[in-house]
């Protein structure tokens, strides 16, 4: 990925070395959500690649935000419904992996960071891409796009959703309106789960970010309450739908950072194997021998690859509906 010399994101808050404090997290949100369960993500644009979101693809971006019970009224005047403070996505999936130790920066690929201060620069860059794709895709969608923060922290961090240890992966919260990131996480990813690569890197960050637009939509408040009323295996299912719909946004986040000239060869081939890396089967394969689909909450390889996918090669919205496809 090219990112040395781009823009740098101003709404990163370093916060390493400070430790956390408070009680414990306030509730689990979405199963995961962080990269071992990205969040959803979606893109507004209809049309092919770095095109807008014409008439007819707006239409459909109406229709799709009213079949998941969000108030499209809303979404046009940028009046969005507030998330439940309490929830948060994390990642579970990389708990169930056993992360126990964190390491330093694991560079991979040619011009991929070298040390921390690099590292730094680079979340600055890839956050300050998904600010301009958002903006953008929120502007030609009649609304208007409010920027989260990012949190580099190490060890645990104390956010509005209460307290995280770093071995629950990245993970957005609701409640703040904040990404949080342990940088330790991409070692973790290059060793643990084989995802090496920049642009790996950048899918974690892009992920998150997705949650956030969903909360911004609407869809994430609304998945939450409906997940108190539904069963175990029934809340899982729809948490698939949620975190498959955000590996779709990520593509589309890549979609329009390849349009902008900015991806290198063998990118999206990183993304798509991180992707890969930690669907719930792959990991329940590695890590427990056996696979039990009633406890996906992420979608399976294939299917998380799939999406990302189908966001990157579609740039638009409308192809993200995990909600009522009838193929996940």
């Amino acid at each position: 990925m090219k990112w040395r010399g781009r823009r740098e994101s101003a709404n990163v808050e370093d916060r390493r070395g400070e430790g956390g404090f408070a009680g414990g997290m306030g509730g689990t949100g979405f199963p995961g959500g962080g990269y071992g369960g990205a969040g959803p993500r979606m893109r507004i644009p209809g049309g092919g690649r770095g095109g807008g979101l014409g008439i007819g693809g707006f239409i459909v971006l109406l229709v799709v935000l009213w079949l998941l019970g969000v108030d499209p009224i809303s979404f046009l005047t940028g009046e969005m419904a507030p998330a439940d403070r309490g929830q948060t996505q994390s990642q579970s999936q990389s708990q169930t992996a056993g992360r126990t130790e964190p390491g330093g920066i694991a560079p991979a690929g040619e011009g991929a960071p070298r040390d921390e201060a690099e590292m730094k620069s680079f979340v600055r860059v890839v956050l300050a891409d998904t600010e301009d794709v958002w903006h953008r895709l929120f502007s030609e969608g009649g609304g208007s796009y409010t920027e989260p923060r990012l949190v580099l922290f190490s060890g645990r961090v104390s956010s509005a959703c209460g307290l995280a240890q770093a071995a629950s992966g990245p993970f957005y919260c609701p409640g703040d309106q904040k990404v949080y990131l342990d940088m330790d996480f991409f070692r973790e990813m290059a060793t643990r789960f084989s995802a090496a690569g920049d642009f790996a890197d950048a899918y974690v960050i892009a992920h998150e970010v997705g949650h956030h637009v969903q909360n911004l939509t609407g869809i994430l408040p609304r998945y939450q309450a409906m997940r108190a009323r539904l069963s175990p295996a029934e809340a899982n299912a729809l948490s698939v739908k949620v975190e498959l719909q955000a590996d779709c946004f990520a593509g589309i986040w890549a979609h329009y950072t390849d349009a902008a000239g900015n991806l290198e060869r063998g990118d999206v081939e990183e993304a798509l194997n991180a992707a890969h890396q930690i669907g719930d089967d792959t990991l329940q394969r590695r890590t427990q021998g056996v696979v039990v689909p009633d406890s996906f909450t992420h979608g399976t390889a294939g299917q998380r690859a799939r999406w990302f996918r189908t966001g990157f090669d579609s740039g638009r919205l409308s192809a993200c509906d995990t909600f009522s496809a009838p193929r996940l």
